[in-house]
């Protein structure tokens, strides 16, 4: 069931049959602890020979590892023996509805449903219906490509906000009782879900009249300011990358395809994600921290120093007696006009203090230098890192440099995005690691 005009299906959802251990079938995105191999081997020693998503995703710690190819392979085998086995269920069309209380005990609600592929665009200045926050690594959609480009499944980490500050889609449809699917604990601090069949006809209209509503042309132009600007109804929020996948593959099938108008009804031209309400009250938008690796931490300052200065802008490193003396500056010398990050390596912590700066973000500054940086030195490596306590243990390790960053105000998020348009890489993050999406739906992506 398609409505076009807002870019969603309502699909046909694969859900684990009746005895298969949940706890052990849902793991966390495949884009987390990539640096951490640690928690995927704490991962693979819980699901043991039990059915688990781990077997139908490639975790990234593993890119680029020489059994790659053997991983994807096992990968596309295994969704083929799930099918044959009926270890998936099919549902009646419909939502899911989510309920996902995290380890930290914050709590947020979700509605799982399919977004058109061709209302998005993942390239820079796109004014799609459905848009990138961030700008999209190209090199990073290889590895993805090569997983789903043969497999029979997709199983969603992809997170799509809306902006409804009243409440007006999906928390309505948590008000009557529906049918349980599902409610199981999830491993390593995870938290707990829950799901509910959404099928009945008066759900789905309540849902795709109040999302018809966010998209008029009219509200949407009142709510931000803006004329003759295209409307913005769904924001990536988390998975843009496996998301670009998605399209990528599809747009490959099209350009294949014999039959231009037929290939138009593929189940590939949509995908599986969880629309999120970015108001919702247990939504926390985190900041995601940088880690480089190998690199001497004085020949980087001056370098940064050096950057900043040809731009204009002035760089003062202030030194604190402690980490958390740093984090405590930092955020008492913040000003409009001045970027403060904090840093630490194994022999020093402190504060970098850039004035006049060139862009509006902080992320963005220190992202455009070591982007430059970087790539001119071999054997180095910069990592995207959630929460603070492991930035402090992977940045106090001999070679490495920690960069902590500030969070994203979520209430400018949109209005941010369509004015400005994507913003940097890993510029924020909707909750910890571990308040991530954890695979659980699937969808066939094959006739």
């Amino acid at each position: 069931m398609n409505f076009a005009q807002i870019g969603l299906q309502i699909p046909t959802i694969l859900l684990p049959r009746t005895g298969t251990d949940l706890t052990r079938w849902a793991v966390v995105a495949c884009d987390q602890y990539t640096s951490q191999p640690d928690y995927w081997r704490q991962v693979e020693n819980r699901v043991g020979e039990a059915p688990s998503t781990l077997r139908l995703v490639l975790p990234e710690v593993y890119l680029g590892a020489s059994d790659e190819a053997q991983r994807i392979a096992a990968i596309q085998e295994t969704m083929c023996r799930y099918l044959a086995r009926d270890i998936l269920a099919p549902q009646p069309l419909g939502f899911v509805l989510v309920e996902r209380e995290t380890g930290r005990g914050r709590s947020r609600k979700g509605l799982i449903a399919a977004l058109d592929l061709e209302h998005y665009d993942y390239r820079a200045g796109a004014k799609t219906l459905i848009r990138p926050t961030e700008g999209t690594i190209l090199e990073r959609l290889p590895p993805r490509m090569r997983v789903r480009e043969n497999a029979l499944l997709e199983l969603p980490h992809v997170m799509v906000l809306i902006d409804d500050p009243d409440r007006t889609v999906i928390e309505p449809l948590f008000a009557e009782p529906q049918e349980r699917l599902y409610d199981f604990p999830l491993m390593l601090n995870g938290g707990r879900v829950r799901g509910w069949r959404a099928s009945h006809p008066l759900l789905v209209q309540w849902a795709v009249e109040h999302l018809t509503r966010l998209a008029d042309p009219a509200v949407f132009a009142g709510r931000y300011g803006v004329t003759d600007e295209p409307v913005l109804l769904y924001a990536m929020g988390d998975g843009n990358h496996s998301f670009a996948t998605a399209k990528t593959v599809w747009e490959n099938l099209k350009r294949a395809a014999p039959d231009p108008a037929a290939i138009m009804n593929h189940p590939a031209r949509h995908a599986l994600v969880e629309l999120v309400n970015l108001h919702d009250p247990g939504l926390e938008f985190e900041a995601i921290h940088r880690v480089a690796f190998e690199v001497g931490a004085d020949r980087l300052l001056a370098a940064l120093g050096a950057f900043l200065a040809a731009q204009g802008s002035v760089l003062t490193v202030l030194d604190a007696a402690s980490w958390d003396a740093a984090r405590r500056t930092r955020s008492e010398i913040q000003h409009p006009d001045r970027h403060t990050i904090g840093f630490l390596n194994r022999d020093r912590c402190g504060v970098l203090v850039i004035e006049r700066p060139r862009l509006t973000l902080p992320v963005a500054t220190l992202q455009a230098f070591l982007d430059q940086y970087l790539k001119d030195q071999p054997g180095t490596r910069l990592d995207y890192i959630h929460g603070e306590e492991v930035l402090e243990q992977l940045g106090r390790q001999p070679g490495n440099v920690g960069f902590y960053l500030p969070a994203l105000a979520k209430n400018d998020f949109f209005r941010t995005v369509i004015r400005d348009g994507a913003l940097p890489r890993k510029t924020f993050s909707m909750g910890e690691a571990d308040e991530k999406r954890f695979y659980l739906e699937c969808r066939r992506i094959v006739p």
